[in-house]
């Protein structure tokens, strides 16, 4: 009766939200005493995901799983589960997991609570603490099925080393093909990308033009961030949509999150809540972002910046 964790990974490559499923399916394996089964498709090294507590991990090896496909993957993991006989499967609340988690519910006939912020305060009865209202509140939902899905919010419980002894096994299940095909995937692989950034730097229409975005990249590299921009500068084609963060864009948990420009619509705050740390860099001490951030510099960010990026670059040539 283990828990199982479906780990996330990126040609052959475990994401950090999958070291931080497993860290937390080992907590509450811990609090139920039992142990921890992870699901791996495709992921290369699997073994090194007993670092952070799983006992065992089911290697699925298919060149038909080579991209992601939802209905497909969530098959693969129900199908685990069942083998199992786990009682509660988890998943990070990340794009693909929030994808596949309600499939997986649905096949298990399980409840399923998504962007769960940490262990649960009870297992009899299973009483777990979720964000709402993007981000605004919490509320503390009880799962009465037999079998629980938890979506795990990004960055909400941290990767923790749990040392254990795990061992591999090959696992090769029929599974639905669904009816969408993915053909291939195209990527860009030369830079931090939104999801796995541990910070981000985002830039509003404050930059007054495209020609400036250069000092937000500036920043960025320093910072080793991700770069990110408000939904009026998309519209305005100054930066991909696929940088666009915000409620109807991508949503940022990161420990640091620096704007640049953004007056702080509630709609891009409503999309950067989940962000431990937020700086504001805008010349109008009177932008909503300042009530929100935890801290703020008032000047003009064609000055600021550029000093900021010196002071770290000097800082980091001090302390290499």
């Amino acid at each position: 009766m283990s828990v199982l964790v479906y780990t996330e990974s990126e040609q052959g490559k475990f994401k950090k939200i999958a070291q931080e499923a497993v860290s937390y399916a080992k907590g509450i394996a811990d609090m139920m005493g039992t142990t921890v089964t992870a699901v791996s498709v495709n992921g290369e090294d699997t073994a090194s995901l007993g670092n952070y507590g799983a006992s065992k991990v089911l290697e699925v090896n298919n060149d038909a799983l080579k991209n992601f496909n939802a209905e497909a993957y969530a098959d693969v993991v129900a199908k685990a589960a069942q083998q199992e006989g786990a009682q509660v499967v988890v998943l990070s609340s990340s794009a693909n997991g929030k994808y596949m988690a309600p499939l997986v519910a649905v096949s298990l006939e399980a409840g399923y609570v998504p962007n769960v912020t940490g262990l649960p305060e009870s297992t009899d009865p299973f009483k777990v603490k979720q964000s709402v209202f993007t981000n605004k509140a919490f509320a503390v939902t009880e799962i009465n099925t037999p079998v629980k899905v938890i979506g795990l919010a990004k960055n909400a419980y941290g990767v923790k080393e749990n040392d254990t002894s795990a061992t591999t096994e090959a696992f090769s299940p029929e599974f639905s093909k669904g009816e969408i095909e993915v053909v291939s995937v195209d990527k860009a692989t030369d830079k931090v990308t939104i999801a796995d950034a541990e910070v981000v730097v985002s830039g509003g229409r404050g930059l007054k033009g495209p020609e400036n975005w250069g000092m937000i990249e500036d920043l960025a590299n320093v910072l080793g961030a991700a770069t990110a921009c408000s939904k009026p500068v998309s519209d305005m084609g100054w930066r991909p949509h696929s940088e666009h963060v915000g409620q109807t864009g991508k949503p940022v948990a990161s420990n640091l999150y620096i704007a640049i420009g953004i007056s702080g619509a509630i709609q891009h705050l409503a999309g950067i809540n989940a962000s431990k740390v937020k700086v504001v860099i805008n010349n109008d001490p009177e932008a909503p972002f300042f009530k929100a951030a935890d801290y703020g510099i008032v000047g003009d960010a064609f000055e600021v910046v550029p000093q900021l990026v010196e002071k770290l670059k000097e800082f980091k040539s001090q302390n290499a």
